[in-house]
């Protein structure tokens, strides 16, 4: 339970705001109202980017927000979704489900002539926990290097992945209600972003864990088509998992039929009629477990997603954008290390990788991951299963689709600030949110090699969103991927780059068990 409760904290790092000068700006929906910080960044706050999916509207594709003509005040996150539980002393936000809002922060010069180019976040969290309002987040560093800043709120667990046959005879596919909001998300995005000085033409879509994965489901669905031009993916590509592919739209409706059953409603009318607290807590989600394969997440519903997302990329039919990806050098850490194979003594290991990856197969998987260490071997083994092998695959899969645009990084930089390269241990460089480690909590300040490799990163990523390529005056050179086995840029401390992938051979043997884009459907009875 522990590791939910560090993670979350990794998400909660924060920058200290600063209210200033009111700036009005026109929606298609009506007036906002945003505030300037100390640093002339304008955010705008909790802007409705689609209908609150409430009453009839649960489980169903967003609809358009309602407009409105007195000025609306964008001082303030929306409400987040509901989302699952987590243990830990962090008390989680009120929730709602009318919180299909957005966030804007813009250059104080952004109503000029010349357009900005726009970067849009998806938060992580499973599909099950987040929201746009974690104070890591904030745009104001990012916006500063001249890029408009986009975060938003989507519907997350039972209340955005329900798949069932009565949802699916009210309208196309059931099971993404989450990742349609992500699109219409996009949708606000070109529809508006002229007014508060981007380019809808130029957008760039980022994420982190979740988020990330989402950016390759979005790559990989035909309703995002011609919405962003550019990507960028922090740990995840397509949903996959120690237990293989997502779900198929099969076990995502039994999955909601034992669900109805198990809260006792009638029908469809009545799971609407229930209050939706209630439905959240029924459906939550234990971090021991693989959201994936155990609650609700994304699956195969034929309508967002047509098939599994790594076999769109196989055949080359995925959006063929610039994209800036990679993984951490510690990504089982914390959130995934309950979910590793059995690894007490070097037998028990072993015995789980013969379940996995058959007895055939056993030298191979020796020989990346050994039995002698088995604890070591299991940890590594569940971060390439959830996480790194499949950003490694993506990467390998668009430069072979497109050939140029495409950027490689591993991140591995640690120091007093940020000890372990774990997931999500990037994001605060990324975003250049250094914040002081909470009161009472202990840790140490961030040094001057935090705030060059945030300074490098935050650089790197706009650079990206501003030309589809991360380098510019004065940065180490990023060198344009060329294949597994390639150069990568190595976020270490002296942000370099380093010939070579770590971790090739472990991510070339995983790859060989996919047949037609898919991992093994037995993997769903024979990992824990």
């Amino acid at each position: 339970m522990r590791h939910a409760a560090a993670l979350l904290t990794l998400l909660s790092i924060g920058v200290p705001a600063a209210a200033a000068t009111v700036t009005d700006v026109v929606t298609r929906s009506g007036p906002v109202q945003g505030v300037a910080s100390d640093a002339g960044i304008v955010a705008f706050k909790g802007i409705p980017y689609a209908a609150p999916p409430v009453g009839p509207l649960r489980w169903r594709s967003p609809q358009p927000a309602a407009a409105w003509t007195a000025p609306r005040d964008a001082t303030r996150f929306g409400t987040p979704c509901f989302a699952s539980p987590l243990p830990g002393p962090m008390q989680a936000p009120p929730q709602s489900e009318d919180c299909l809002t957005l966030n804007v922060w813009t250059p104080p010069a952004a109503a000029k002539a010349v357009k900005r180019p726009v970067m849009v976040w998806i938060h992580g969290g499973g599909f099950e926990f987040g929201s746009s309002a974690q104070p890591g987040y904030d745009g104001t560093v990012l916006a500063k290097h001249g890029v408009v800043v986009v975060s938003f709120n989507y519907r997350l667990g039972v209340l955005g992945f329900l798949a069932h046959p009565a949802l699916d005879r009210e309208g196309p596919g059931s099971g993404n209600f989450g990742v349609q909001d992500q699109v219409a998300a996009l949708r606000w995005v070109r529809a508006n972003i002229a007014a508060f000085g981007g380019d809808p033409a130029n957008v760039t879509i980022f994420g982190e864990s979740a988020g990330a994965h989402s950016v390759g489901l979005l790559m990989a669905s035909p309703l995002a088509k011609g919405l962003f031009a550019k990507a960028i993916a922090e740990s995840g590509a397509f949903w996959d998992s120690e237990h293989g592919s997502l779900s198929t739209h099969a076990e995502a409706t039994a999955r909601g039929v034992a669900f109805q059953q198990r809260v006792g409603a009638a029908d469809l009318a009545a799971l609407r009629a229930m209050p939706a607290d209630q439905l959240n807590m029924a459906g939550r989600w234990d971090v021991r477990l693989d959201p994936g394969t155990t609650v609700f997440s994304p699956s195969i519903d034929g309508y967002v997603l047509r098939e599994a997302p790594a076999a769109t990329f196989a055949r080359g039919a995925a959006a063929r954008v610039p994209l800036l990806a990679g993984w951490n050098a510690r990504e089982e850490t914390p959130l995934f290390l309950p979910r590793a194979l059995p690894h007490d003594t070097p037998e028990a290991f072993q015995a789980g990788e013969a379940l996995l990856f058959g007895a055939d197969r056993m030298a191979a998987a020796a020989a990346v991951y050994p039995s002698a260490d088995p604890a070591r071997s299991a940890a590594t083994l569940v971060g390439d299963l959830v996480i790194a092998e499949q950003t490694w695959e993506m990467l390998a899969l668009q430069q072979q689709a497109r050939r140029t645009g495409v950027y490689a990084y591993q991140f591995s930089f640690t120091s007093p600030y940020s000890p372990i390269a774990n997931h999500t241990a990037e994001v605060k460089y990324v975003f250049g949110n250094l914040a002081p480690p909470p009161p009472g909590r202990g840790g140490d300040l961030p040094g001057d090699g935090d705030r060059a490799t945030a300074d490098l990163m935050t650089a790197y990523w706009t650079n990206f969103a501003i030309k589809g390529d991360p380098n510019g005056p004065g940065l180490p050179t990023w060198p344009s991927y060329a294949g597994p086995g390639s150069q990568v840029l190595a976020f270490t401390p002296n942000g370099t780059a380093a010939a070579g992938e770590t971790g090739t051979d472990r991510f070339r043997f995983i790859r060989s068990f996919r047949d037609a884009g898919k991992l093994p459907e037995r993997w769903r009875t024979v990992m824990p």
